[in-house]
Parts: C-alpha cells; structure tokens; sequence
C-alpha cells in the first residue's frame, strides 16, 4: 500500500494528465482490470468529493477501476455516515490518504449562502439538512467585508467548507485520530477548478 505522500504524489500527476489532455484512462479500465478486482481492493486513496455531474473523481485524477474509494455527496459535506465510510476504508483496505475537494461555483455552497443572506422557507428539510451541515463553515464569512463582492464570499465559503470537513474527520473520529498519529494517515483538503481542470491541494 501506498504511503500518503506517495498518494498524493500519485493524484497530482493523475490530474496533471488530465489537464493536458493525456489521460491513461483506457488502460486503466479493461476487462483485464476488471477481473482482478473481483475478489479484492486496494484503493490507495478516499475522495470525498461533491455529486456535482462536472466532477467525476476518477476522470480528474485520471485513476482507474479500484484506485480510489470514493464518497460524493452535495457539498462534500461529512456527515456520520461519511465519516465511517472512510473508516472502513483506512481499516480494511488500509489506505492512507483522505482528500475532501470541493469545487469552483458549488451550488450546495451558494444556496447555502443565499440561505444565510435572504433567509427563505427550505425546499425540504432533507435538503435543509446539507445547508445546516455547511451553514457553520460559511456563516462568518458573510458578516465580513466579503459580503461586498459576491464572487470572493463563494470562493472562501467554498475552501472554508473544504476546511471544515477535514477538521471534522480529522478530529471527528477516535478510528481516524489514531490513524492519524500512530499510522500515517493524512487528512488533506482541495479544491477542483471547473474553468481549468486543476486540483489545488490546501497546505495542511
């Protein structure tokens, strides 16, 4: 397995194929690959990522069958059941490397913040349920100078959510704090740009 510095190493050439349109992307999804993977996994790292349909893990980090463990949910928000996903992951196949992304323009993001700036009715109180999760991150923000310039406030809002989400795993579960000090697990927070293909990783 995979250290997570090797992982990380491995996700930003993934994307820098990517971005220069040299992705490896068919030899790494054959019936070959596929036949390996029957019996077993080792995914050498967890995405958690947004379910916005502009981006699709794997393709991004141009990765193949059984590379990643990927969790996607509106606004790459964590939640319990997010966070034992990733439990699961790091115990049983032993990976190493977690990344929460975000992305540029997340309408998760914005209605939250629509939600905080013109306070209306919630479409429905599950979908209540991913303002509230993201709500804390963003909050501040918006009594800030940042209300000024719409543009700025979501692109802070948006790596502030990213931050929160891996305060929250990093220090939101006994299983992962010990992974994290005993076992060389690494928590890591990006963002995912939808107008250049780029994933910026967050210093941690």
């Amino acid at each position: 397995m995979l250290t997570a510095q090797e992982a990380l190493d491995r996700l930003k050439l993934g994307n820098k194929r990517f971005v220069a349109g040299e992705s490896e992307l068919e030899k790494l999804v054959n019936e070959n690959r596929r036949d390996k993977l029957i019996s077993s996994q080792a995914p050498f790292a967890v995405i958690i990522g947004c379910s916005d349909s502009r981006v699709p893990v794997e393709i991004v980090f141009d990765q193949g069958l059984g590379d990643l463990f990927v969790i996607r949910v509106a606004g790459n928000i964590v939640a319990p059941s997010q966070i034992g996903s990733v439990e699961f992951a790091a115990e049983q196949f032993g990976t190493r490397l977690v990344v929460v992304m975000g992305h540029s323009k997340c309408g998760a993001v914005h209605a939250t913040l629509e939600q905080l700036q013109r306070p209306t009715d919630a479409p429905s109180k599950n979908l209540g349920s991913i303002v509230k999760r993201i709500r804390p991150a963003v909050e501040a923000l918006v009594y800030t100078d940042l209300r000024n310039d719409q543009k700025a406030l979501a692109e802070q809002a948006i790596r502030a959510n990213v931050r929160m989400s891996v305060n929250t795993l990093s220090a939101g579960s006994a299983v992962l704090e010990n992974l994290i000090k005993n076992d060389g697990l690494m928590v890591v927070g990006a963002e995912y740009s939808l107008e250049t293909g780029q994933v910026h990783f967050f210093d941690n």
